[in-house]
C-alpha cells in the first residue's frame, strides 16, 4: 500500500520527475518557419498578417504547414510595439446588464470577429470619470479603434482621444460635430412610428415616459424618442402638456414610477416607453395594479430587446437592425481612409427604424 512505502524510496522518483517538469522548451521564432519553410521571414509575415504583400499559394502553403509542424504561435505584443495597433477593438457602454446594451455589445463581438478582431468591453455606469479610465486602459493597450456607446464623449474623455489620435466612432448617438463618425438608428421616426400607432387605436392622448434631466439635449437617443413623440402628438393635435414623465433607463426605477402614475386619479389610457426596460417596468407595475393591458392601458416601447417578445402580454416596440450597425461600426473604425475628414454620408450611418406590433398596444 502506497501509506506503507519508505519515505526514502519514493524521493529518488521525485526528485527525477520535477526536473523533467520543470524543462523549458525553447520558444519557435519565426526565423525557424522561414528555415522550414525555405522561405524569408518577410514572407512568414505577409502570410501571417494576410499581407501587405501578396504570397504564391505554394509558398502560403509551406509556411502554413511549417507553422503547424514547429506549433508556432506568433507574440502579438511584439506585433502591437512593431505596428502601433493590435487586434483589439475597444468598446464601452453605458451599462451592459441593460439587454439593449447586451445585445449591441453581441453584434459588435460578432462583428469584429468577423474580421479576425476581438472586443474589450468596459461598462462605464453611465459615469464620465468610468469612460475616461477605459479610454486609457484601452488606448494604452494599443487597441485598433474605440466604439463609443455613451451620451458622447465628456471633455476629458475628448481631450484623451485627441492625444492618442484615436479612432474613435460613436454608437446609438447622434454626433454634434459633422465630421465626428458614428452608426445610429431613425430615433426620432421611430418613436413617431409607435405614437401614431397608439393613436390610430382611438386614445385621447399618449403619455411618454422618457429620461431624467441630466439626459443631454441634443443628440441622444432618449431626447429623440421623447423629440418623435412630440412630433406625432403635434401633428394629431394633441397637447404634449404635462404629458412627459421622467425615469431612468432601466425596468426597476420605471417599475417605481410607473406604480405611481398609474394609481394616480389622471392614469393615461397609453404610454410610449423611451427603452424596451422602461417598458417592462410598466408592465410589471401595470400587472400589479391588476390594470388590463391593453383594455385599460396600451404600452409601446423602444428597441425591440429579445425579452420584449416574452412579456404578458407581448410589447409592441420599435425596431433597428444591430448587427447590421454593428458590421458599420467596426467597419468604419477599421477604415484608414475615414481617418480624414470627408462626406458626412460616407462617416455617419443612419439606419432605419421600423415597428414591431404585439398585443400590448391592442392589436390582436
Amino acid at each position: 500500500m502506497w501509506g506503507l512505502w519508505p519515505r526514502a524510496a519514493m524521493r529518488p522518483a521525485i526528485a527525477h520527475v520535477i526536473p523533467r517538469r520543470l524543462r523549458t522548451v525553447a520558444k519557435v521564432t519565426r526565423d525557424d518557419v522561414a528555415r522550414l519553410a525555405g522561405t524569408s521571414t518577410a514572407v512568414v509575415s505577409y502570410v501571417i498578417n494576410n499581407g501587405p504583400r501578396p504570397v504564391a499559394p505554394a509558398t502560403r502553403e509551406r509556411v502554413l504547414n511549417a507553422i503547424k509542424e514547429l506549433g508556432y504561435r506568433p507574440d502579438r505584443v511584439a506585433q502591437a510595439m512593431a505596428s502601433r495597433r493590435t487586434d483589439l477593438i475597444g468598446l464601452i457602454l453605458p451599462d451592459a446588464r441593460q439587454p439593449f446594451f447586451a445585445e449591441m455589445a453581441h453584434a459588435v463581438e460578432q462583428a469584429a470577429a468577423d474580421r479576425g478582431k476581438m472586443v474589450l468591453v468596459g461598462n462605464s455606469d453611465y459615469r464620465d470619470e468610468r469612460e475616461v479610465h477605459y479610454l486609457r486602459a484601452f488606448l494604452g493597450m494599443r487597441v485598433s479603434g474605440l466604439i463609443l456607446i455613451s451620451q458622447g464623449p465628456s471633455e476629458h474623455a475628448a481631450a484623451e482621444i485627441e492625444a492618442w489620435d484615436a479612432r474613435l466612432v460613436l454608437m446609438h448617438r447622434r454626433p454634434d460635430a459633422i465630421d465626428d463618425m458614428a452608426v445610429v438608428t431613425d430615433d426620432v421616426g421611430g418613436a413617431q412610428l409607435a405614437t401614431r400607432h397608439l393613436l390610430e387605436h382611438g386614445h385621447p392622448y399618449v403619455a411618454c415616459l422618457g429620461g431624467v434631466e441630466s439626459t443631454p439635449v441634443i443628440g441622444d437617443p432618449v431626447t429623440d424618442h421623447i423629440e418623435g413623440w412630440r412630433r406625432a402628438m403635434h401633428e394629431a393635435g394633441r397637447s404634449t402638456e404635462g404629458r412627459l414623465f421622467q425615469s431612468l433607463y432601466n425596468r426597476y426605477e420605471s417599475y417605481q414610477v410607473a406604480l405611481e402614475l398609474l394609481a394616480g386619479p389622471d392614469r393615461p389610457p397609453a404610454i410610449i416607453c423611451a427603452t424596451d426596460d422602461q417598458a417592462i417596468g410598466v408592465l410589471r407595475a401595470a400587472r400589479e395594479l391588476r390594470i388590463d393591458v391593453p383594455g385599460e392601458l396600451a404600452v409601446a416601447g423602444f428597441d425591440d430587446v429579445k425579452e420584449a417578445a416574452l412579456t404578458d402580454p407581448p410589447l409592441t416596440t420599435v425596431a433597428s437592425d444591430r448587427r447590421a450597425m454593428a458590421d458599420a461600426a467596426v467597419g468604419l473604425v477599421l477604415d484608414d481612409g475615414l481617418r480624414v475628414p470627408g462626406p458626412r454620408q460616407e462617416r455617419l450611418k443612419q439606419f432605419p427604424s421600423r415597428l414591431v406590433v404585439r398585443r400590448s398596444c391592442g392589436c390582436a
